[in-house]
């Protein structure tokens, strides 16, 4: 079942010689389920189009449908609402709220949504993440790899369509990468979740269902590496 479908996607920034096009004409669709790596060099269009498929940076031209749903046929308050329910987006740098603890921060997209924590998936999570001991916890009595596990408990704790990881282990250590890619596949896995990763890290890639690469703006592969 299809769940994200591109079509025809440009972006471009500037006007005349400054121009610049981070995304020329880009077309794929990805399945429920799915777990999918982007990759390419610096300044290839990646991260561009994973703000692009979180509803963060309208496009030049083109759509993005999200459960059949025209993502950029919104305006502005409907496309936030989409965001807090549809996508769950981790980070590099985790993004946490430095003055609530983890299940705060986990909570925080259900609460500013205006709906009720779900205790059950709360507690499923926080034990599939190995933080049950560190529900007080403020983000700085965490290590870097906890920092991740809560960004990704928060991702996934209103249950998103799709979630999107931008460079989710480029701040941590081999060991804690490889535990952050074991969770995320975890949940892809439990939850059928379905994950788009962007990443410059080939052993990360590989793991994936599906390796998508990008390059001047253009998709130069698309390789399904597990049916």
């Amino acid at each position: 079942m299809e769940i994200l479908r591109v079509e025809h996607l440009s972006k471009v920034y500037g006007k005349g010689e400054n121009q610049v096009v981070a995304l020329n004409d880009v077309s794929f669709s990805v399945e429920k389920g799915q777990f999918l790596a982007i990759i390419g060099p610096s300044g290839s269009g990646k991260s561009t189009l994973l703000h692009i498929l979180g509803g963060v940076d309208r496009p030049s031209s083109g759509k993005v449908y999200m459960n059949e749903q025209d993502v950029y046929a919104q305006n502005d308050e409907q496309l936030a609402i989409f965001r807090r329910r549809e996508v769950g987006l981790i980070y590099q740098f985790y993004n946490l709220i430095p003055v609530l603890n983890v299940v705060e921060n986990i909570t925080l997209p259900v609460l500013m949504d205006g709906r009720k924590v779900n205790d059950e998936r709360l507690q499923d999570l926080l034990q599939t993440l190995k933080l049950t001991r560190r529900e007080k916890h403020l983000p700085n009595q965490l290590s870097g790899g906890q920092q991740q596990r809560v960004s990704i408990g928060r991702a996934l704790m209103n249950a998103p369509a799709v979630v999107l990881a931008d460079e989710p282990t480029g701040n941590l250590d081999s060991k804690n990468s490889q535990e952050i890619v074991d969770l995320l596949k975890f949940s892809n896995r439990r939850y059928d979740q379905t994950l788009i990763v962007i990443t410059h890290d080939e052993s990360i890639a590989l793991q994936a269902d599906r390796i998508i690469a990008i390059e001047d703006g253009k998709i130069a592969r698309d390789e399904v590496l597990r049916p």
